[in-house]
């Protein structure tokens, strides 16, 4: 059997700006700042020669403000030694706390995250509505959900809260409120069933042990557990419509792709075709990937898909939906053409979204990496650790600016997650990425045009408090900026839940116009630039802060 091809091209989707044609540079500068930051972290993949297939996908990270003081903190998913083999330590996630202006520090002895477990992704919401943010790492094994039980502590709730029991091959995890009954419900994928039991033999040249493919494993499927509001969930897998033991999840994005105001699901699968899961809002979902295009690549095959994140990349108020795959095959950009209907444009056009340079168009970056370092010795043109990209939506024209943007953000590493935020409330978005056995990397954003933004948090009553699902609309002249608050996408990595909306060099917003969960349709007056704003379910604009721009 032979060894699996490069993973690479793991995506993550966050703000950026437009610029001239044929930037001679890309407008902003990305800058690693991980050892000034005191961000110390290396993962852990536990791999002692047995090749077991989740060496080589880990792990993800998250920005969530477990504190409540404002800043982005950072949770990083870890590995751990495999039973049978010799205890090398114990490795467990970590948690940095933001010291505010971008400084981190270690407070993962005593917080409650510092479980020993195989853990691969981190998805964070408030799903009890106390105004602190909860935390669920997806783990082989059992994934743990912890209940933030305030400055910064946590307390594993996982068999409390009826999760415990169900174990698999987990990879990302979305919070949404399927049912926009005010509380988040928990979507969690599952990649193929595995365990160091059932471990197969997969060799390259029929002697020497390799990591395998996924086609060697029976897939596995993903679940749904609906909130039942007293801080348990039920499985609503089978009656939601969701169960499929043949899927082999590694990415999930949610999104309004029919704009009915319920949220909608997309699964990228690993040599199995993508889902779509359109919810019906009657607490089902129907499956339409094939219909709406989304399936398979543009010649009809179903590639490896990893990564996946949804987003409004033109300005029409329409998702467009990225996946990434392994290298050697195509990305996929799946643009809309007709109402709930899909093509990937991949082929045509450089592609993929992110806004960095803060004038309000979406633009894409993807890490890459190899999953076996012996690729290195095989000779070829792969390597295993690989430059990412930065592609910048210049007008619907989308340019590689990986190189401009800086030479250590460039340089090749073995990429897995990534995930943004602002971590120093200067207004711009700043990146954290993973690598696979390495270290994580912060790269500080430093907008070098005149462009501006500002920041809102939402705050439900009747939704959800994270005011997951709310469709936010900012007018900026003649144009309509939106943005879908939302958990997860990226793989297994999830961003900062506020929305930044880059104006250029436009002095102010015009209005904004919020569709929350609950239904309501609520409207602000200007917003002026280079201020963090709280809008309030039904009270509008309920704080605001002025941005640190230097």
């Amino acid at each position: 059997m032979n060894v699996r091809p490069p993973t690479g091209l793991l995506l993550a989707a966050f703000v950026a700006a437009a610029s001239p044609q044929n930037p001679p540079a890309a407008g902003f500068e990305l800058t690693d700042v991980t050892t000034s930051a005191g961000l110390h972290f290396t993962h852990y993949t536990g791999a002692s020669g047995r090749k077991y297939l989740p060496e080589t996908l880990g792990a993800g990270a998250a920005f969530v403000d477990i504190d409540n003081d404002g800043w982005q903190d950072v949770i990083l998913a870890n590995g751990t030694d495999w039973p049978g083999t010799a205890a090398r330590g114990t490795a467990t996630a970590r948690v940095f706390r933001n010291t505010g202006h971008g400084g981190f520090e270690d407070v993962t002895a005593g917080s409650g995250l510092d479980v020993p477990m195989y853990g691969m992704g981190v998805a964070a919401a408030d799903y009890d509505n106390d105004g602190r943010e909860d935390v669920l790492i997806t783990a082989v094994g059992q994934s743990r959900l912890f209940h933030n039980v305030g400055k910064g502590r946590f307390v594993d709730v996982t068999d409390r809260a009826g999760l415990g029991g169900r174990t698999g091959f987990s990879t990302s995890a979305v919070w949404i409120d399927y049912d926009r009954d005010g509380l988040v419900d928990l979507f969690i994928c599952n990649y193929v069933r595995w365990t160091p039991e059932t471990d197969v033999f997969c060799s390259a040249d029929g002697t020497r042990k390799s990591y395998c493919t996924p086609e060697a494993y029976p897939g596995a499927t993903s679940w749904l557990f609906r909130n039942k509001g007293n801080g348990t969930f039920e499985d609503v897998t089978a009656t939601a419509g969701l169960l499929d033991p043949t899927s082999k999840a590694l990415g999930v994005t949610m999104l309004d792709y029919d704009r009915d105001g319920w949220p909608d699901l997309f699964v990228a699968n690993d040599t199995q075709p993508n889902k779509l899961y359109r919810n019906t809002g009657a607490g089902h979902f129907v499956e339409t990937a094939v219909g709406a295009g989304l399936a398979f690549s543009e010649d009809g095959r179903a590639r490896a898909g990893m990564g996946t994140d949804a987003a409004d990349l033109d300005n029409s108020g329409i998702p467009s939906v990225v996946v990434t795959n392994f290298s050697g095959e195509m990305l996929g950009l799946y643009t809309p053409t007709t109402a709930g209907h899909y093509e990937d444009r991949a082929a045509h056009s450089e592609c993929f979204f992110f806004d960095a340079d803060l004038d309000g168009l979406l633009d894409l970056l993807v890490v890459n990496g190899h999953i076996d370092e012996g690729v290195r010795a095989a000779g070829g043109r792969v390597e295993y650790a690989e430059a990412p990209h930065l592609f910048h939506n210049a007008g619907g024209r989308l340019v590689d600016v990986a190189r401009q943007a800086g030479s250590d953000f460039a340089a090749p590493k073995v990429g897995r997650g990534a995930a943004f935020a602002d971590i120093d409330l200067d207004g711009d978005l700043d990146v954290l990425v993973t690598t696979n056995g390495g270290p994580a990397r912060l790269y500080r954003n430093r907008v070098t045009l005149p462009n501006r933004a500002i920041r809102i948090a939402l705050r439900g009553t009747k939704s959800n408090r994270d005011g997951i699902g709310a469709i936010v609309r900012v007018r900026v002249g003649s144009s309509w900026l939106t943005r879908l608050v939302r958990t997860g996408s990226s793989y297994l990595s999830q961003s900062e839940l506020p929305l930044t909306f880059g104006l250029a060099t436009h002095p102010a917003a015009d209005e904004a116009v919020i569709e929350w969960p609950s239904g309501l349709r609520e409207k602000t007056g200007s917003l002026a630039a280079g201020r963090f704003y709280t809008i309030t379910e039904g009270r509008g604009v309920t704080s605001s802060q002025p941005l640190n721009r230097r």
